[in-house]
């Protein structure tokens, strides 16, 4: 393997605990049968091995890597994991040394809490009292970014490191810049408009897919939602099914009624395998009936913002929905079946 080695001190740590570890580990192996004597004259086994530079005692260094190798070596001959366990633990694992998940909305529903206010400052509070849950999720609204630009992600970051961050850019041209800009400033996600051109669309949605960030199309305004899908050769992540705040505003002084309702959900999600989310002027009660329905994302904004008490306003919605995910699950009993490896 390749090795970083500053002195002395650090040869000794990688030619001592270390790799005595590595050896005795597949000596152990072949002695307890998990690799066949036959295959030693045969076989070629590489291993890395980790060696924090901090780490002083030889005695935890050496049980470490015999037990990383051993168990990798067993696991490697079982074929363990399996590509099915891979893909079903993907979006759950936390990497040691980076300290935090990069959150996937791979289990839906969830809660949108759309931050619709230029005061960067208040909306920091906000974000500060929200319950600390995975199925909410947070949008950068359009106001806050225009008032503080995509930098503004990184300040909520700084306040909740692992949520999910929308972007809503409400993006109408140059969608490959503003899409790079909102990713370098670490959104999650990107709001393009689905009345833009078919060119700006489909540039905003391939620059999302570079950066492994999710792209939404706001149907805002959009008659046929299911056409414009059709028409797009690349599709979004997410498909916002979106009540225009000031249309709404218009029949409520006019005395006229607003219907709550969003279109076909189902049609769209199993036509285009996308999620789909409804907005605009959400209440508990429509959420129910947006969840009952099949939407994915529930995005709430004047509801839970406007509140004395964003947090018990967002667990309303929240107690419409299941547990987070995994919330009763024991990890490292699930880690491993008996005679799995």
């Amino acid at each position: 393997p390749k090795v970083t080695i500053r002195n002395l001190e650090d040869a000794n740590k990688i030619f001592g605990p270390a790799q005595t570890a590595v050896a005795r580990a597949v000596a152990d192996a072949v002695a307890e049968g998990i690799i066949p004597k036959e295959k030693c004259e045969d076989w070629v086994i590489i291993a890395s091995v980790f060696v924090h530079p901090n780490a002083k005692n030889y005695r935890k260094i050496y049980q470490f890597n015999y037990g990383a190798t051993k168990l990798a070596i067993r696991r490697a001959l079982k074929g363990y994991p399996s590509v099915d366990k891979v893909l079903r633990e993907k979006d759950r694992g936390v990497h040691p040394i980076m300290g935090f998940r990069v959150q996937r909305l791979w289990n839906p529903p969830y809660l949108q809490v759309a931050l619709d206010l230029d005061k960067l400052d208040y909306v920091l509070k906000i974000v500060e009292q929200l319950p600390n849950r995975e199925r909410l999720i947070l949008e950068a609204g359009t106001p806050l970014i225009k008032a503080h630009g995509t930098k503004v992600i990184e300040k909520i970051r700084e306040v909740r490191p692992e949520a999910f961050i929308i972007a809503d850019l409400k993006t109408m041209d140059v969608g490959r810049i503003e899409v790079k800009e909102a990713a370098d400033s670490t959104a999650d996600a990107v709001c393009i408009l689905g009345v833009s051109s078919k060119a700006t669309i489909e540039k905003a949605i391939l620059e999302a897919q570079k950066h492994g960030i999710y792209s939404i199309l706001d149907m805002m305004e959009v008659y046929d939602p299911v056409a414009r899908l059709e028409d797009l050769y690349y599709k979004p992540d997410i498909v916002l099914l979106h009540r225009n705040v000031d249309a709404e505003r218009a029949a409520a002084e006019a005395g006229k009624p607003w219907e709550t309702e969003w279109g076909n959900i189902t049609e769209i999600k199993e036509k285009f395998k996308c999620l789909v989310g409804v907005a605009g002027g959400i209440t508990p009660q429509t959420a129910k009936k947006a969840l009952e329905k099949g939407a994915d994302i529930i995005v709430v904004g004047r509801y839970i913002i406007r509140s004395r008490d964003p947090r018990r306003a967002a667990e309303q919605f929240l107690d419409l929905m299941p547990p987070d995910p995994d919330t009763m699950r024991l990890i490292l009993d699930e880690d491993e079946a008996i005679g799995e490896i």
